[in-house]
């Protein structure tokens, strides 16, 4: 190849290199600023295709849209001193992408190495006011009674210098789960166990107890009806017997030699009615008075 040829060449490739770097396209979901030299020279650059100086100035774009940051588990102290292990994450976004650059990455240009800057920034700052926060409530107001206002006040504290300070805002902080530690965890799942046991043994003395209350009451008023069950049956009894003796004399009084017949025929049969039965009386007795005249006498 001639050397003709060859600058030709090279001119051919320097004007692409040139070329393709002469513009930029921003996307919906960047933001981005143009530096020149190092310097920032226009920031917060809108979504669209723009032209540019090659190799002077160069684009630095970050994630505009909105970021969720999963911070590893942390151990904080509640009111009671009782640690708790609080895993939670922070969702965030950049608001001012000039300060967020200036201020992160200690320089850098490298977007993933500014993120995480600054969501080890935002991270420290989150926990520390967790940790305030965990240290002035009991762990039932923590787990149930005040998380959500926990998260908002934290949120709020966070955001008060964050945006000054480093250019980006929290939008939500949320728990996903409060645990105990696991070297504490055993002990409160064993007094978790006495409290029930107690309890259970507790409601079965006090069931013992009103049973054996409700047997008692039962059999007392078993013994009274059946008391008074027996007093009427003998009352009525009694008055039965009474009529029937009452009735028994009448007939007796309107016809005494035929009553005195019929119980004696009553007699005889009770009496004789068995093939094996024996008796020993005199012939003369009473018994036989009937059998020797049908007029008794």
């Amino acid at each position: 190849m001639s050397p003709k040829s060859l600058i030709a060449v090279v001119l051919i490739l320097a004007g692409l290199v040139l070329g393709s770097d002469a513009y930029y396209v921003v996307n919906e979901t960047e933001k981005a600023v143009l530096k020149q030299f190092g310097r920032i020279d226009k920031t917060d650059i809108q979504p669209g295709f723009y032209g540019k100086w090659p190799m002077i100035e160069k684009v630095v774009r970050v994630d505009g849209r909105t970021l969720t940051y999963d911070v590893p588990t942390q151990a904080f102290l509640t009111a009671e001193k009782k640690p708790l292990n609080v895993d939670f994450f922070i969702v965030w976004r950049v608001v001012d992408v000039e300060r967020y650059l200036t201020v992160l990455g200690a320089g850098s240009s490298n977007p993933s190495l500014i993120r995480g800057d600054a969501e080890s920034r935002l991270a420290t700052r989150v926990e520390n006011a967790l940790r305030d926060e965990f240290s002035s409530r009991t762990v039932d107001e923590v787990v149930a009674g005040e998380r959500a206002q926990v998260m908002d006040q934290v949120a709020q504290q966070v955001n008060e210098l964050t945006i000054q300070d480093f250019g980006f805002e929290v939008v939500d902080i949320r728990v996903k789960q409060v645990d105990w530690p696991t070297e504490v965890r055993d002990r409160v799942f064993a007094r978790m166990r006495a409290e029930r046991n107690r309890d259970a043994a507790e409601h079965r003395a006090r069931g013992q107890e009103d049973a054996e209350r409700i047997r008692a009451e039962a059999d007392r008023q078993a013994t009274v009806i059946r008391a008074e069950g027996y007093r009427d049956a003998q009352r009525l009894r009694g008055e039965g017997d009474a009529k029937a003796a009452a009735i028994y004399a009448s007939a007796y009084n309107q016809d005494q030699e035929f009553f005195r017949f019929y119980r004696s025929l009553q007699a005889y049969r009770d009496s004789l009615g068995g093939g094996g039965d024996i008796m020993v009386l005199e012939p003369d007795s009473d018994f036989f008075r009937y059998l020797k005249d049908a007029g008794g006498k």
